[in-house]
């Protein structure tokens, strides 16, 4: 039987077509407009206006108009990936990971929780996913010379790291770029992601320690089958955690605690602490001042620092392409006039849902979502502008919106084949 040639295409075609159809849409959906107030549209006062039908070169124009729209966002995704990648190039996140190893040697299930935890961590303040990449051969070979098997290992950085991405209680590539474009901070609902994110985490280590444990007493119910001795543990074989790379690791935390302090609105959840009131042009400043910092506290050269500031900008480049061609579809959509149809027919099709049916359905919709679309910093420019106001009219907050989409993204982004990582 012959293979099948088929073969998933990629975020950025999968947008250009979307794109197309949008394109060939405003000849069709009726336009219309509603009044805003404060940016919100107001239920009841949609009204017809002229059709503004989209051709070719609005088509050529539209993912270059996306990115003007989202700027703020594109530099800012831009400045995180400088910062991780001046920190990357220290050394001192592999040192840490290693020390915590070396010294639980002999008590490796102790492994297992404070693992998963620091990459949870990690998963939930920065979206940590393609960065855990480089702890698979790190970590495999412990577990198996411990006496478990690869799932174990495999298990400790997927489930640790996504079940923090899927609880994205700061994340900038998930919450923080669907909060901008819901209209909401970045602080709210982060109460609730957090609950989440501890009743999800510690599920996640329950069923890895349990699985460890099975495996550990009786190898023959490895689903894989176990590999003890058959690999070296090199751990070892890392950079030691010197006094220079716990000062950057200790940069490192402050840098994203900032971060958290800066967009929590505590003003309006009525506490006595002064809200600074920071979004994405602040932000990128605090992780170009926090790039600088690690980079003289590693002494490295200015050039030094620069290039692998650019280099670590350059790597997320592609999600800075994502979000400009993503947000060309909204722009598209205005220009045509459409958006505010479809902001209609939405009302009509919610009138009389409640909140919690609301919340559920916006939940369903982004689990196929995010098959087509694994960036979530794609489906969060292309989709929240539109699901956030719908929310409005069925009377759930752009919190709730932002929170349905992370934690749907974060749970297919686990298990779909069209996820690198995985």
């Amino acid at each position: 039987m012959a293979k099948s040639k088929f073969k998933m295409p990629t975020a950025y075609t999968i947008l250009f077509l979307l794109i197309i159809l949008v394109a060939v849409a405003t000849w069709f959906i009726p336009a219309g407009k509603y009044e805003y107030l404060n940016d919100v549209p107001q239920a009841g006062t949609y009204h017809a206006v002229e059709s503004n039908p989209q051709g070719i070169g609005d088509v050529l124009l539209a993912s270059f108009n996306g990115f003007y729209d989202a700027v703020d966002v594109c530099v800012f995704i831009l400045t995180v990936g400088g910062f991780l990648g001046v920190v990357m190039k220290t050394g001192a996140v592999d040192a840490g990971v290693s020390n915590v190893i070396r010294r639980l040697n002999g008590k490796e299930k102790w492994l297992i929780p404070i693992l998963m935890l620091l990459f949870g961590l990690g998963g939930t303040t920065y979206g940590m996913w393609e960065e855990t990449m480089a702890f698979y051969p790190l970590l495999i070979p412990v577990f198996l010379a411990a006496g478990y098997d690869a799932v174990v290992g495999i298990s400790v950085i997927l489930l640790g790291a996504g079940t923090g991405v899927i609880c994205s209680t700061v994340n900038p590539f998930a919450t923080g770029i669907a909060a901008g474009f819901a209209g909401v901070s970045l602080g709210e609902g982060i109460v609730l992601r957090i609950l989440q994110w501890i009743v999800f985490e510690a599920v996640a280590i329950w069923f890895v320690m349990a699985y460890a444990a099975k495996v550990k007493r009786d190898p023959s119910r490895s689903v894989v089958g176990v590999g003890a001795g058959k690999l070296h543990v090199s751990a070892t074989e890392t950079a030691p955690l010197n006094a220079r790379r716990k000062a950057i690791l200790t940069v490192f935390a402050i840098t994203f605690l900032v971060m958290i302090y800066g967009v929590i609105p505590f003003d309006e959840m009525g506490l006595p602490l002064p809200a600074l009131g920071w979004w994405f042009p602040e932000l990128s400043a605090l992780f170009l001042v926090g790039s600088i910092v690690v980079g003289a506290v590693d002494r490295m050269e200015e050039s030094e620092i620069a290039e692998t500031f650019v280099g670590g900008c350059a790597d997320l480049l592609g999600v800075a392409f994502i979000i400009g061609i993503s947000r060309g579809i909204t722009v598209l959509m205005n220009a045509g006039a459409i958006t505010d149809t479809v902001l209609h027919w939405g009302e009509n099709a919610l009138s009389g849902a409640g909140s919690i049916a609301f919340t559920l359905l916006v939940y369903l919709i982004y689990l196929p979502l995010s098959v087509l679309i694994p960036s979530s910093s794609g489906l969060a420019t292309l989709s929240v502008p539109i699901l956030a106001p719908l929310g409005g009219f069925a009377g759930v907050g752009g919190d709730l919106v932002v929170t349905a989409f992370q934690s749907a993204s974060g749970l297919v982004n686990i298990i779909t084949p069209t996820a690198g990582v995985v």
